[in-house]
């Protein structure tokens, strides 16, 4: 049998093999078996060993020629099984848009988390830089930098939970004020926000882990009117142009003069209310003139320089800005509660 008898062999063995197959493995299986190092068709090459110098050439083009027609078919098929394979994937995996299916469940960022963006938001907005420090403080900085020595009798006031006999868990971010002004010539602006600590009862108003946004400003000629200018400006960027803040005195260590500050009840819009008890105001935070004591203290001439400072509890914010009476649904987690922010 001559060389052309033996390529048209192979081929039409091959077409019968492949008009049944369905599998890309086998596929390969026999273009191995006719291609490769042992195949039938290199073995057909070998063989012009055998042959004439003169019939080699004409040997070696038939060969060539059958080669490429074998492969053109293993080829053809490859392309036709992959093609099929995709085919049944897609049938596979195919979605029915008109089955009903449940929605995918989707977390929605805390309350706490969204009120302080708001607040975060405001306060950059009047040119104040956020700065944060740590929650486990140095009794120096919790206490001492601010005008509450040691046996101070405002300490009793602030329910610290104590590490050692100078390592406290921060019962305000205020340390993070003195840190600031020790680190820091002024004109300095900086909003303080972060999570703190207090011995206290767990009730509606009351936790023993709240977070506070507290506000400081020192520069030349600072007056308790920037003070109430700033945070009417901070209010009525959160509730609306209709509020107003009202001041009343009291006392902080490391504020002179102090204040306590009202605002218009956000529920009745100063009308009166149940939230607001009739009056129109609910109270929001406490504020003051930096003591002049805590800026020499923290290396700034009170003679030259002056400032300001506002304490804000987040979670007051939180639950005037959506309506929530009890405090403790913040912290237990309740997906239930926490799904109506979404």
């Amino acid at each position: 049998m001559g060389i052309r008898e033996n390529i048209e062999e192979i081929r039409t063995a091959l077409e019968k093999q492949l008009s049944s197959l369905n599998d890309i493995k086998q596929l390969e299986e026999i273009r191995q078996q006719v291609l490769g190092k042992k195949g039938t068709l290199t073995a057909l090459l070998r063989s012009m060993g055998q042959l004439s110098p003169e019939e080699r050439p004409a040997a070696g083009q038939l060969i060539n020629a059958g080669r490429e027609q074998i492969s053109a078919l293993l080829d053809e098929r490859f392309s036709a099984l992959k093609a099929r394979e995709r085919e049944l994937k897609m049938q596979r995996d195919a979605i029915d848009v008109t089955e009903p299916r449940e929605l995918p469940r989707i977390g929605t960022l805390h309350p706490n988390t969204l009120a302080l963006d708001e607040v975060l938001a405001a306060l950059t907005g009047l040119g104040f830089d956020v700065v944060e420090g740590p929650e486990i403080e140095l009794d120096r900085f919790n206490f001492e930098l601010l005008n509450l020595p040691k046996n101070h009798p405002a300490r009793d006031a602030q329910d610290t939970f104590y590490v050692d006999d100078n390592t406290v868990l921060r019962t305000h971010t205020s340390p993070v004020q003195a840190r600031t002004m020790l680190s820091r010539k002024p004109p300095i602006r900086i909003a303080c926000p972060g999570r703190v600590f207090r011995a206290d009862e767990v009730d509606a108003t009351h936790s023993p882990v709240f977070h506070q946004i507290e506000g400081l400003v020192i520069d030349k000629d600072v007056t308790m009117g920037d003070l109430k200018g700033t945070l009417d400006a901070l209010f009525k960027k959160l509730y609306g142009d209709d509020i107003e803040t009202r001041f009343r005195p009291s006392f902080f260590p490391f504020t002179e003069p102090s204040a306590e500050v009202d605002l218009t009840c956000i529920s009745c819009r100063g009308k009166g209310c149940r939230i607001c008890k009739g009056t129109g105001w609910i109270e929001v935070l406490g504020c003051g003139m930096v003591n002049p004591k805590v800026l020499e203290m923290c290396g700034i001439d009170p003679h030259e320089y002056t400032g300001f400072a506002f304490g804000i509890g987040l979670e007051r914010i939180t639950m005037l800005r959506y309506g929530i009476k009890d405090m403790r649904l913040l912290y237990e987690g309740d997906e239930r509660f926490l799904r109506q922010f979404r």
